[in-house]
């Protein structure tokens, strides 16, 4: 029991460590339960797909995708064409998505040919495959858009005619054209998240008791029916009390049943031929091609896959934000992706659906409350912005190093 407590322990450290700070920058923050909340979601909503896009690379053996930074640039040129010709709300959010798709597919199946050809290197080349495509992208933007590339536009060009503004405003174009689509009492939803609950351990009870299976059921069974009556007397109290501003909560549902379809898409790709081809090739590359299986072809499939994704969730992202940074909205988007899965326990081996949702709602917490919990705690909100970006390049350097140290005790054993 102690050495099983231990691995624990050992295994979910980092997520243990910010699950504590987070807590504790709650309270220092001062935050209401309802204003942090409503923040939360909407981060969740805004980031939880970019997160969720890096878990195929990680399932073939690749590593952390750095180069989904390429699909955010596939998003962006979408959102920029589509703004230029005139199409806008879910409209223009449906032809965002068929313009990047092919962008996507493109960059992906160049970043899985680079990659290919630095096996074991494949993090830093896609770190840098990053850093070599913004030049790119802002040289083709701020240049080649108006001289070479004709474009008449007053929103989106300079005043001198050539290159794109720094910032675009999406307002009345794109702005919540899917968060605004049919929204929801957060209440009323947590108490059918309660009622889901009850119902599957409800389920599992009766199949198991058939089967005689019941006994190594049983702590999964008691788990959902108590999470499952906690939150559903805690959403009817809250109903029943009408000062609280909880009440007034509310969430997007069209954006989360994307990402609940994304979850379940990736769960079942994982249970099909080609997902254990991904599983087969990131565990053994020379296994895989002895029992047949193109290692490489499967390689890069995983990159199109998550670069596709990452354009797809950069759209729901800067339709949430509201503005587009034309230089600068997608630099950040690998880094705070990448940090969000490890903060939920992931690593560059190893990530699960699971993972990345625990990830963002964590890594999005230590964002809400850092600022302030710096001014109450020291009189400075500027030290909860560096402690942000110390949280970001912290706990990818962190999860790297103790990556690296669990693979010298494994050889040791």
């Amino acid at each position: 029991m102690l050495e099983k407590g231990k691995k624990f322990l050992i295994n979910n450290m980092v997520t243990i460590l910010f699950v504590i700070i987070g807590y504790i920058g709650f309270v220092l923050s001062g935050l209401s339960l309802p204003f942090f909340l409503n923040d939360l979601i909407n981060r969740v909503a805004r980031n939880g797909f970019l997160v969720l896009a890096l878990i195929i690379p990680v399932l073939a053996g690749m590593g952390l995708n750095f180069a989904v930074v390429l699909g955010a640039m596939a998003g962006q040129m979408a959102i920029i064409m589509t703004i230029h010709w005139g199409v806008f709300n879910w409209q223009g959010i449906l032809l965002c998505v068929l313009l990047a798709t092919p962008i996507a597919i493109l960059f992906g199946f160049l970043t899985g040919k680079l990659l290919n050809k630095t096996k074991g290197q494949e993090m830093i080349t896609s770190l840098i495959l990053g850093w070599f495509a913004n030049g790119v992208y802002q040289f083709i933007f701020l240049i080649l858009v108006g001289s070479v590339i004709p474009m008449k536009n007053e929103e989106l060009v300079l005043s001198t005619g050539v290159g794109l503004r720094v910032t675009v405003d999406l307002d009345k174009k794109l702005r919540y054209a899917i968060d605004s689509l049919f929204r929801f009492s957060f209440i009323k939803s947590v108490l059918i998240v309660g009622i889901v609950f009850i119902s599957v351990a409800l389920y599992m009870y009766i199949k198991n008791n058939k089967q005689g299976q019941l006994d190594s059921a049983k702590g999964k069974v008691m788990a959902l029916s108590a999470s499952g009556i906690v939150l559903g007397v805690w959403s009817i109290m809250t109903m029943l009390n009408s000062r609280n501003m909880l009440n007034n909560l509310n969430i997007p549902v069209v954006t989360f049943v994307i990402i609940g379809l994304l979850c379940f898409a990736t769960a079942f790709l994982t249970k099909t031929k080609l997902g254990q081809d991904f599983r087969t090739v990131g565990q053994d590359q020379h296994l895989a091609n002895v029992s047949g299986i193109d290692s490489n072809k499967i390689r890069v499939l995983a990159i199109v896959i998550s670069t596709v994704l990452a354009a797809w969730g950069h759209i729901i992202y800067l339709q949430n934000m509201g503005t587009l940074s034309t230089y600068g909205s997608h630099e950040n988007i690998g880094m705070f992706a990448i940090a969000a899965l490890l903060i939920g326990g992931a690593t560059v081996t190893k990530a699960t659906i699971g993972q990345a949702l625990l990830g963002t709602v964590l890594f999005h917490t230590i964002f809400i409350v850092s600022p302030l919990a710096g001014r109450n705690l020291l009189g400075d909100a500027q030290l909860g912005e560096y402690f942000r970006a110390f949280v970001v390049y912290g706990v990818i350097g962190v999860s790297l190093g103790m990556h690296a140290w669990k693979k010298q005790m494994q050889s040791k054993k």
